[in-house]
Formats: structure tokens, C-alpha cells, sequence
């Protein structure tokens, strides 16, 4: 009688802890996320991949639009007010040029992290290695912009930092500072996540340059002049279409379709936030075809991959 009173207590004790465990998980307060936005998604997985679980990403310019063109609604404004972090770009995309000031004074207190801080800003027309670069980036993670004109400086420069899985490296110890600085009590968490997620960036550049070692023409054809940090970094010579941001003229196209021919190009990369009508017109002239590679992809790593295997 005894061992079954003992069996019937240890019975009503194992089900009852779990229960009482659940009941506290049911009404206990759950873990607040740190709301931070950023103006594209490729950004927006850098910071998914340091910060985890505790954050929740707002992405201004959604899939499908522009960086260059692209503008908030109302309702993407008014929900900034919900964030503690922001983190610009900071190289000079159009976006940010246009609208960081008014989001900083509608913000006062959005906590702005510069992700480009440290990174070698080219000339947005250098296409490969001998581009001329500009060193970036005050020693402050947090940067405060405020004259009218925005960071003026970065005009003429390419802002595309992002498609280089060297620069996305400093970016993501960016991103990792400022969340620390958001999160301190959080810091191991974020390290470790960042020192994860820099292995990925790491194998992804080793992939990519190997790869890239067997591509004979070292030269391609693309819309809109994107990919001159990746150019650059794996010794390729990027020739763009699209001129100081505007459709070719019939000089141009004739010029770029010379080149590409005399190069033994045939394909023209172009993006989906573009219209490709003048991608497919050169492709037509030199018996190529028009690829879409995405600079501004949702999962960065991914899309990478994808890229190196079109060339």
C-alpha cells in the first residue's frame, strides 16, 4: 500500500510541474523584441542573422521596388516611431540621401547605425580594381546626419556596398556593434550569432573566387551598374548600360554593343527592379539574351550563390 501511494505521489508530481511550467509560459510576460528597421532587405538578413530572435526587422523599400526611386508610404513613417534602431546603408543610396534626415527628425530618439562605416566607397564609374576608392566611415557606429543635403559627399560614389560578401562582412560587425549598444545585455548573444554568420560570409568569398577563377571573359554586360564592388573584388570588369542613372542614348547603345562584340559577350545581366527593354535590345544585337540577377535579395548568402552561377 505504501509503494503505491509513493507511485501515486511521484504520478501527480511529474504532472504537475510541467503544468505549472506551461501556466508561467502562458501568463508569464514574454521576451520583448528590439523593433529596428533598415532601408533594403539585404541589410534587413544581416541584421536577422546577428540579432536573431530578439529583433523585429521593419524593411522600408519592399521586394520588387527601387532603392534609387522608391518612397515611404505614411504608414511606414508613422510605424518608425515603434523603432529603436535604424540601420542606414550609410554609402549613399538614393533612398536614404532623400528621406534620413526627415525619418531622424520625426525620430528623435532612433538610435541610427551607419553600416558602411569603414568600408572603401569606388567611384560608381570604376567597374573593376583600378576604381578609385574613398575611406568611409567616422569612428562612431552611431551617426547622426543633419546637414540638408544628406551625406553629399557619397554622390558620384558607388553605394551598392553591400554586393561584396567582403564589405557585407564589415557590415555585420556593424550591425553587431550597434545592437550591443542597444542590447548590452544581450552582447554574448549577438557575438555569437555575428561570429557565425561571418564563417558563412567567409565560405561564401571562397566559393565565389574560386569559382569565378575558371570564367575566361573576365568582362560582362550589365543594366544598371550594380556589381562594381564585386567586380572589383574578384578581378571581373563590369560595363554598364544605364549612364549616370539614365536609359542609354542610341550613341551609347551602339558604343555597348560595339564593345560587346568585340569582347565575345552575350549575356546582359539585368535586375527586376529595372525595365529590361534596353537589356533586350543589346542582347537581340549581339545574338545573346538577358539573365536577371538580384542586388537587392531577401536571403543574401542565397542569392549569391545564384549569382556566380550565371556567369
Amino acid at each position: 500500500m505504501k509503494r503505491f501511494f509513493l507511485l501515486l505521489a511521484l504520478f501527480l508530481l511529474a504532472a504537475t510541474v510541467p503544468a505549472c511550467g506551461k501556466q508561467e509560459q502562458e501568463t508569464g510576460k514574454p521576451a520583448e523584441k528590439i523593433a529596428v528597421a533598415t532601408t533594403i532587405l539585404p541589410v534587413a538578413d544581416f541584421v536577422k542573422n546577428v540579432g536573431g530572435e530578439k529583433v523585429a526587422v521593419t524593411v522600408l523599400v519592399p521586394p520588387g521596388a527601387s532603392v534609387h526611386t522608391y518612397e515611404p508610404t505614411p504608414g511606414q513613417m508613422s510605424a518608425l516611431a515603434e523603432s529603436r534602431v535604424y540601420f542606414m546603408v550609410g554609402s549613399g543610396v538614393e533612398f536614404e540621401l532623400a528621406w534620413m534626415k526627415k525619418i531622424i527628425e520625426n525620430n528623435k530618439n532612433l538610435e541610427v547605425v551607419d553600416c558602411s562605416r569603414g568600408i572603401q566607397l569606388i567611384d560608381l564609374e570604376a567597374s573593376g580594381p583600378e576604381g578609385g576608392a574613398e575611406d568611409h566611415g567616422s569612428k562612431d557606429t552611431k551617426i547622426l546626419p543633419s546637414d540638408k543635403e544628406g551625406h553629399k559627399e557619397h554622390r558620384g560614389k558607388d553605394p551598392h556596398i553591400w554586393l561584396s560578401p567582403r564589405n557585407a562582412r564589415v557590415m555585420v560587425e556593424n550591425i553587431c556593434t550597434g545592437l550591443v549598444q542597444a542590447d548590452p545585455e544581450n552582447k554574448d548573444y549577438y557575438v555569437r550569432n555575428k561570429e557565425n554568420y561571418l564563417r558563412e560570409l567567409d565560405q561564401l568569398d571562397r566559393e565565389i573566387e574560386e569559382s569565378l577563377k575558371k570564367v575566361q571573359k573576365r568582362s560582362f554586360l550589365v543594366f544598371h551598374p550594380a556589381w562594381g564592388y564585386f567586380a572589383r573584388d574578384y578581378q571581373l570588369k563590369q560595363i554598364a548600360v544605364e549612364v549616370a542613372g539614365k536609359e542609354p542614348s542610341a550613341k551609347d547603345l551602339a558604343a555597348i554593343i560595339d564593345t560587346a562584340r568585340r569582347e565575345g559577350i552575350q549575356v546582359v545581366f539585368a535586375s527586376p527592379q529595372f525595365n529590361p527593354q534596353s537589356a533586350e535590345v543589346i542582347a537581340r544585337e549581339i545574338g545573346g539574351r538577358v539573365v536577371f540577377i538580384d542586388p537587392l535579395p531577401e536571403n543574401y548568402i542565397q542569392n549569391m550563390r545564384l549569382v556566380v552561377g550565371k556567369f
